[in-house]
């Protein structure tokens, strides 16, 4: 997949994060596309035109009400010549005024006047970024067909840390050629049913509380929004998670891992490959309270016991699917991966470090995928790339079990 050969309208909004835009230039244009850049007044507070001009090769607009440009019809000329518009960054304001659709500068005008795709990389302070109107509004351009990249967790410009930074500029361009027209060479999961299981489960201790994990389902809908773009026929079973339902994907919402594991095996005997991305709970209480626990009356501990084994009883069908786990390790990564492996059964299994802001609950993670006799690094990277190359890799085991 490319985008050798699209027009790339790349939107600069106003943060620190703008100083990257450049750089995303130069490699958008190394990737063979052809990219104008449109920068807001808050943008140029912190990059100027003529430094984009230079690594675009191509004027640069600021203006809406630009004489010269209006009396072109300019911002409708630019809305119809770009074949996707990229938002990096995004910032909380350019994101609230997009989901309000409003149209008060250039950028917002041609994003409310374009049928190109829209894809935002928000970058901002993570405290903005985690807010509930951010989120509600980043939710409801998703809804709307925009893609989001990030932001990625790490050091912010303020001395804080957290989700709020920039996709690195060579991700940005890898997500985009991901998403680009597919190529022309079938995956050879094109077809094939593929179930995957994303977000934590929560486990009742009575009608209020629950044991759950801080898991956001974010890797497992990304795998799945990667199956179905490769022609899979994708089932998601996902525990508890607002994420939206990816495009093309059947989605079956549980709560507990004993719903889980019912629908999974439900459907497994029928399924080419399943992918176990989901945090299940490894315990679930003895005995829920049918009414919340008062203060009071809190008994001294919780006597709890095992859920069933998902992954293990889904290895261990016969002809079953290609079986994919995920080990989440705080240490001891790989030996741990590679314990778990060779315990269930299991054809391939994916080890991530998690904890301390790796993980759970950021939009970026590393993987090192094992299988008998093989290992392939992943590296680090965000969720959406992670999963495209991991459904590849898949795909790769899957023909070759074939």
């Amino acid at each position: 997949m490319s985008i050798r050969g699209e027009n790339i309208l790349l939107g600069v909004s106003g943060g620190i994060a703008a100083y990257k835009a450049p750089d995303l230039v130069r490699r958008l244009r190394d990737a063979g596309a052809t990219v104008r850049v449109v920068l807001t007044h808050g943008a140029q507070a912190f990059v100027t035109p003529l430094t984009f001009q230079a690594v675009s090769h191509q004027p640069v607009h600021t203006d809406l009400l630009d004489a010269d440009a209006e009396a072109g019809m300019g911002h409708l000329e630019l809305a119809r010549w770009a074949d996707r518009i990229v938002i990096a960054p995004a910032s909380a304001d350019t994101i609230a005024r997009l989901a309000a659709g409003l149209a008060d500068d250039l950028l917002t005008t041609l994003c409310l006047a374009t049928r190109a795709p829209l894809t935002l990389c928000p970058a901002m302070n993570h405290i903005m970024w985690q807010a509930p109107v951010t989120q509600q509004n980043t939710r409801q351009l998703i809804e709307r067909g925009a893609t989001v990249l990030g932001p990625m967790s790490g050091p912010l410009a303020e001395g804080e840390s957290g989700p709020g930074r920039l996709m690195e500029p060579a991700d940005i361009v890898t997500a985009l050629e991901q998403s680009a027209a597919p190529s022309t060479r079938p995956s050879p999961l094109a077809g094939q049913s593929v179930l995957i299981t994303a977000g934590p489960t929560h486990e009742p201790i009575d009608p209020v509380r629950f044991i759950g994990n801080r898991s956001s389902g974010r890797m497992g809908f990304a795998i799945a929004a990667a199956a179905a773009n490769v022609g899979a026929r994708v089932c998601l079973i996902s525990g508890p998670s607002r994420l939206p339902t990816p495009a093309g994907v059947e989605r079956v919402d549980v709560e507990t891992a004993e719903q889980m594991y019912q629908a999974v095996l439900d459907r497994a005997p029928q399924a080419a490959v399943f992918i176990a991305a989901a945090a299940v709970a490894d315990y679930r209480v003895e005995a829920r309270a049918m009414h919340k626990i008062k203060r009071d009356n809190q008994p001294d501990q919780l006597s709890l016991v095992p859920n069933p084994d998902i992954l293990k009883a889904v290895a261990g069908l016969t002809d079953g699917p290609l079986t994919v786990g995920f080990a989440a390790e705080t240490d001891d990564v790989l030996d741990n991966a590679h314990d778990k492996l060779t315990a269930k059964g299991i054809d391939m299994i994916a080890a991530n470090a998690v904890g301390e802001g790796k993980g759970f609950e950021v939009a970026d993670n590393a993987l090192t995928v094992l299988w008998p006799g093989g290992h392939r690094e992943l590296g680090h990277k965000a969720k959406t790339q992670l999963a495209a190359e991991l459904i590849d890799l898949v795909g790769e085991r899957f023909h070759a079990a074939d």
